[in-house]
């Protein structure tokens, strides 16, 4: 279920407008509506655009045989012989990078990525011959982060696309992250300076969704509850409106269980900040705050250098075990 997202997609819309010139980082806290939101952006494309959505989350990748066949799609491209045949058939939005299957398999044979950049690069070449222009998006990266093929192939994936935008400006690209980590490291490596640029999707609004639980039938009491106890996450939200009549204890079962599952890092004392505040400045992270990240406890902002709960469940179960007295919820905001 889409929801409100108008001004991130009007953004987004206006991005694609010019000239493609760098790599947008498309990144938040986690269950924020990134990948909800980029679906529904490639949906709206115009019409003289053409769309390509690679998961990488969506089946294990651990090899370069793995990341060629989530990055490649023989569903459309198998049983065609050239690159402009492919280009013919293509659908507005595309699953993967169609591909020719005799080309794949000579792409797994010899296990050089830039075989397989070579081979995008010339879809995107005819694709602009055709007429129109392609936009690439890359959702979870993180996941090939530890991938090395003659050296880390996320570095040399990224440098393919700072060729494919800064250089020959052949598509638009969106690299979409949950990995907070992950993207305070994008952001302070130097060769992206000046090759990229950072789009953050924080949760809804308390208006935007309170909006959204008045769409799915829920009002009064059970959305304050649920505002109270997840902020401005959809997915929570959503699932929260199939509860009604029962909302407060599914609410309190959650809260429960992410103080159990947040227990084991009580004695850390960088959780003792949010006791009073939502969100703290950091001018580097310490192991303390790498590892919270990491588990999805805390979510890291490079742009703003801030540190924050990953959402409002998060925030009252650190301030339960960080306080003498049981945490109930009050009426502050969500994190943002």
């Amino acid at each position: 279920m889409f929801i409100d997202r108008e001004e991130e997609l009007g953004e987004l819309l206006k991005l694609i407008r010019f000239e493609p010139n760098v790599i947008n980082f498309v990144y938040g806290p986690m269950n924020s509506g990134k990948t909800a939101l980029m679906l529904e952006f490639l949906k709206r494309l115009p019409q003289d655009h053409v769309g390509f959505y690679v998961n990488f989350r969506a089946t294990p990748v651990s090899s370069y045989e793995e990341f060629s066949r989530v990055l490649f799609s023989t569903e459309y491209g198998g049983i065609k012989k050239t690159i402009k045949e492919i280009v013919k058939g293509l659908a507005k939005i595309n699953t993967g990078i169609p591909i020719p299957q005799e080309i794949l398999e000579v792409i797994l044979k010899e296990k050089e990525p830039i075989n397989a950049f070579s081979y995008l690069k010339d879809l995107m070449l005819e694709i602009i011959e055709s007429g129109k222009r392609p936009v690439l998006v890359f959702d979870e990266i993180q996941v090939i982060k530890d991938l090395k093929v003659d050296g880390p192939l996320i570095y040399q994936l990224f440098n393919f696309l700072i060729h494919l935008t800064k250089e020959i400006h052949l598509a638009h690209v969106f690299v979409v992250t949950s990995d907070s980590l992950f993207i305070g490291e994008v952001y302070g490596n130097a060769k992206l300076t000046g090759r990229a640029e950072y789009f953050p999707v924080y949760d809804l609004s308390r208006e935007a969704s309170m909006e959204l639980l008045r769409t799915l039938g829920v009002s009064g009491e059970e959305a304050e509850l649920l505002w109270e106890y997840f902020g401005g996450k959809p997915g929570y939200l959503i699932e929260g409106a199939k509860r009604r009549g029962k909302v407060r204890e599914w609410c309190e079962l959650k809260l429960r269980l992410r103080i159990r599952e947040i227990r084991k890092f009580k004695g850390y004392k960088i959780l003792d900040k949010f006791l009073e505040r939502e969100e703290v400045e950091v001018e580097e992270l310490g192991g303390e705050e790498k590892e919270l990240i990491r588990e999805n406890v805390l979510f890291y902002d490079p742009l703003k250098g801030t540190l924050s709960p990953q959402g409002r469940l998060e925030l009252l179960a650190i301030r339960s075990l960080k306080s003498r007295a049981p945490s109930s919820p009050g009426t502050s905001s969500a994190p943002r």
